[in-house]
């Protein structure tokens, strides 16, 4: 489907259901968060003050790239910048904010969620924590835009969480992944201080999972037929 249907219902209607999932698995909390999907030079984002674990695709509205309503009839969310500034400068699919409990936690102490794990590669490494700003501003997009340079995830401090991806899809994989990394660095740190991978063993993975194909599922080949073996002497067929 492409922007010449202003409407985007297939993409409004992902939206909903990406919302409803992000929801049940306790990312998204009343009315905090927000989700987009773009197509072309369409956004379908999640309207404002939507409980979004009950979205509907009616409650999800269309702008262009500018911010203009094209299609809906409730405004956007109040983070309607930051997720077109990602749109505009990343040129990514969908963007996913939540105030996921772990990933909150996480960014009201850190200046940066270290590399603990080797899944945090899939979201290029250390997560950044963006400076504090007030929700739905300028300064709170643009900090956020810089944290994210080079990453797909980014933790926004004393608010929440940001990841994007290429399909919607992705982006709520994103969010998932980062909060279970946040889980992870809560609990570790509850017993001492967390190991970090260095630049060597990040490398070593990054090389293990091109070789393996990491993270695909990948057919068993199929099994030869048994060749017929000639008999041996004295032996009969």
């Amino acid at each position: 489907m492409t922007a010449s249907s202003s409407t985007l219902s297939h993409e409004r209607t992902a939206v909903a259901a990406a919302c409803r999932r992000l929801g049940a698995e306790g990312l998204l909390i009343g009315t905090a968060g927000n989700v987009s999907v773009r197509v072309d030079d369409r956004v379908a984002i999640t309207a404002t003050g939507a409980v979004l674990a009950r979205l509907t695709p009616d409650q999800v509205t269309v702008v262009d790239l500018e911010g203009n309503v094209v299609a809906g009839g409730l405004r956007p969310t109040s983070e309607l910048d930051l997720h077109l500034g990602v749109h505009r400068r990343r040129g990514v699919g969908a963007v996913v904010h939540t105030h996921a409990p772990m990933a909150t936690a996480v960014s009201c102490v850190l200046d940066e969620l270290p590399c603990i794990h080797y899944q945090l590669l899939a979201l290029g490494g250390t997560v950044r924590v963006a400076p504090y700003a007030t929700f739905g501003t300028p300064e709170l997009a643009e900090s956020v835009l810089a944290a994210l340079d080079g990453r797909s995830a980014a933790l926004m401090a004393n608010h929440g969480a940001v990841t994007h991806g290429a399909t919607l899809d992705e982006a709520v994989e994103n969010a998932l992944l980062l909060e279970w990394a946040c889980g992870v660095y809560r609990n570790a740190a509850a017993m001492g201080r967390p190991r970090v991978l260095d630049e060597q063993q990040r490398s070593a993975v990054i090389e293990a999972a091109v070789a393996r194909g990491y993270g695909a599922t990948h057919p068993v080949p199929p099994v030869p037929p048994a060749q017929e073996q000639e008999p041996t002497k004295g032996e009969s067929r």
